[in-house]
C-alpha cells in the first residue's frame, strides 16, 4: 500500500520549453503585453541567513532566518510590430508613469498546454530594455530583451 502511494506522488520532471508569461498593470486586469517569449530566466529567491556565534564556543555557530532577496527576470522574444513592452518602459520614464508597476505570472505548461505550475510576481519594474543585435550577414531573427526587477515571488500549485 505504501509503495502505491509513493509511486503516485513521484511524477516526471517538468519540461521547460512550454511556458507563458502574463504581465498586468498592478491592481488591474489590463494586460501589459500579449506576446510569446522564447526565453524566461531569473525566477529565484535567496535567503541570507543571520549567523550568531555563541560566546566561548568556537566550534559552533547558529544560523537564523534573514532577509530574502529576489532575482531579476530576463525575458527574450522575437521582435514584432507589438511594441507593448517599449510603450510600458516609455511610460515609466515620464513623471506620469513613475508609479506604474506590473504584477504577473510565469506559467509552466505541459506539451499539450495544460498548466503544471504558476509563479506569481509582484511589483515588477522594467529595468532594462534591449533592442535586437543587428547584423546583415547572419540572417537571424531579431530578438529583443527586457529585464524586470520584482518585489515578491510565490509558487502557486495547480488545482
Amino acid at each position: 500500500m505504501a509503495d502505491a502511494v509513493q509511486r503516485e506522488t513521484i511524477r516526471d520532471p517538468f519540461s521547460a520549453f512550454n511556458f507563458r508569461v502574463e504581465l498586468y498593470e498592478q491592481g488591474s486586469t489590463r494586460q501589459l503585453c500579449s506576446a510569446g517569449f522564447a526565453e524566461c530566466d531569473g525566477l529565484e529567491m535567496t535567503m541570507e541567513p543571520k549567523t550568531i556565534r555563541e560566546g566561548g564556543n568556537n566550534r559552533r555557530q547558529h544560523h537564523f532566518v534573514g532577509p530574502v532577496s529576489y532575482g531579476q527576470l530576463t525575458l527574450k522574444r522575437g521582435m514584432t510590430a507589438n511594441f507593448d513592452l517599449w510603450d510600458w518602459f516609455g511610460r515609466l520614464t515620464t513623471d506620469q508613469g513613475s508609479s506604474l508597476r506590473a504584477s504577473g505570472f510565469v506559467v509552466m505548461l505541459t506539451g499539450d498546454r495544460k498548466e503544471q505550475v504558476r509563479f506569481e510576481l509582484e511589483g515588477c519594474l522594467p529595468i532594462k530594455l534591449r533592442a535586437p543585435t543587428l547584423n546583415a550577414k547572419d540572417g537571424l531573427i531579431a530578438v529583443e530583451e527586457m529585464q524586470l526587477a520584482y518585489e515578491a515571488l510565490a509558487l502557486i500549485r495547480p488545482s
